[in-house]
């Protein structure tokens, strides 16, 4: 019997705004929140909300026998927070049906794997506490940002306790091996390796929608047909997917939405096939042989390889240059400078500067903020520069730091004395006017007043001299 392994990825990043070179020391502000808002729910009302409500019926409907698997971002769940709580709470309504199983992630959908150990297990812990949090389980499996997988990296995340993993069936990893079985760590095999079947994950995720496409129209039907075709010792097939396919990547003029809906159906109609969770699958399935992956792999573009976030010279300049700042951030105390540090780590800032526009080039333009990579690189490095300044005055690490961060702080006082001076001096100003223009008011109508009497009293006097007639003299004869 084989299992279909229906898993899905949910990440948006905080966007930022253009920040130039004059902001930087000026304004510590960076995000974009009109785009990051706009595109969160463009994509929850065409994808989360839709899709989530299409697999709470298909579970329902098939009583535990249809399941799926969600690995959700720190920085997603935060943007649900804020712009979108209904889509957090349509994933708690799946996440009760017990049917539904939520793996481990790195908070900030970063790379940090591949620069500490002891901050790549910080941010490992605290998305598990955050998904416990949330849906009331704490995760056993784990995939890391962009199914980033080697052996090394699989050797950490054994050590935290993760039962099993998830990564990409590269061709130059496998080589004539079969992604369909289950593997195991080279370093540790207690960790069990999933792999991600590229081919029939990419029939979804890429071609589905494309009509020059020789299998184009794609139903449910002839995909579990070609599930049900492969070689009979084939144990699983791990489906991994942006759950943006639907609604998103592909829109729903495609008919991607009655393809899932009609796939479980199609799948289950066949007594060889079933559904299962990672975790399941790492639970009933043997380990059938080590995948060793000595260099790492992720399941983006062709190479599958790290080019996508680390193939040229800025992108590796602002990776170094994030990750010089480790040190001081593992002193840092500041929950504003925290956040702010999440934010920047996430991979899709590097994923902007990437210079590869040959077959993958529509990929990397999807959702993309900026114009040219260069554009992207320089916004970043604007950023990353007044986040370093922001940091130096939190964890000041030399004399000179700790003399400017001391002055800084001065200096932010005194800002804050004058500013509080000059609005008390406003409002006596305001209310000194407001007296003059009350005292004028009452002057004018008390001289008004007495002008008005002085008239009036001299009327009468006037009238009198008027009315006095000469006195008549007798002519003398």
């Amino acid at each position: 019997m084989k299992t279909v392994c229906l898993y899905f990825q949910v990440h948006q990043p905080f966007r930022f705004r253009r920040y130039r070179f004059f902001d930087i020391g000026n304004d510590h502000y960076y995000f974009d929140d009109y785009t990051n808002e706009s595109i969160l729910n463009k994509i929850a009302t065409n994808c989360y909300l839709p899709t989530n409500e299409l697999l709470l019926r298909l579970i329902e409907k098939f009583k535990g026998k249809f399941k799926v698997s969600f690995s959700i971002t720190g920085v997603a769940i935060e943007q649900f927070k804020l712009y979108a709580p209904e889509v957090l709470e349509s994933f708690k309504k799946l996440a009760d049906t017990g049917c539904v199983e939520f793996l481990g992630e790195t908070y900030a959908h970063s790379l940090v794997a591949l620069k500490d150990e002891a901050a790549f297990r910080q941010q490992v812990m605290s998305h598990s506490d955050l998904m416990e949090e949330l849906f009331g389980k704490r995760p056993v499996v784990f995939r890391n940002t962009e199914l980033i997988y080697s052996d090394q990296i699989g050797e950490m995340v054994a050590r935290m306790g993760f039962k099993a993993m998830l990564t990409e069936g590269a061709k130059h990893v496998l080589g004539w091996k079969s992604p369909n079985f289950l593997y195991c760590n080279v370093l540790n095999p207690r960790l069990k390796v999933l792999l991600k079947n590229f081919k029939l994950s990419d029939d979804i995720a890429f071609r589905f929608g494309n009509k020059e496409w020789s299998e184009w129209p794609l139903t449910g039907s002839k995909f579990a047909g070609w599930i049900r075709q492969l070689d009979r010792k084939e144990e699983v097939v791990n489906l991994f997917l942006d759950y943006e396919t639907f609604g998103e990547h592909q829109r729903k003029e495609t008919g991607i939405f009655e393809f899932l809906e009609y796939l479980p159906a199609e799948i289950l109609r066949y007594r060889s096939l079933k559904f299962g969770t990672p975790s399941e699958i790492a639970a009933e399935l043997q380990v059938v042989a080590p995948v060793k992956v000595p260099n790492p792999v992720s399941w983006a573009d062709e190479e599958r390889d790290l080019t996508a976030w680390l193939g040229n010279e800025m992108q590796q300049e602002a990776f170094d240059k994030l990750y010089d700042l480790l040190p001081k951030m593992s002193r840092c105390t500041d929950s504003k400078l925290l956040q702010d540090w999440n934010y920047l780590q996430c991979s899709d800032h590097l994923y902007y500067m990437c210079t590869k526009f040959f077959s993958d080039g529509d990929v990397h333009a999807y959702f993309n903020p900026y114009e040219t990579p260069y554009e992207a690189f320089i916004n970043y490095m604007n950023v990353l520069s007044d986040f370093s300044l922001r940091l130096n005055a939190a964890v000041p690490s030399n004399s000179e730091q700790k003399e400017l961060a001391g002055l800084t702080t001065i200096l932010e006082e005194k800002d804050s004395k004058i500013k509080k001076l000059e609005e008390e001096l406003n409002l006596i100003r305001s209310r000194k006017r407001k007296s003059k223009v009350k005292k004028d008011g009452v002057k004018k109508r008390k001289t008004t007043a007495k002008d008005v009497s002085a008239s009036t009293s001299e009327k009468p006097e006037s009238k009198a001299k008027k009315e006095v007639k000469p006195k008549k003299v007798n002519k003398v004869t």
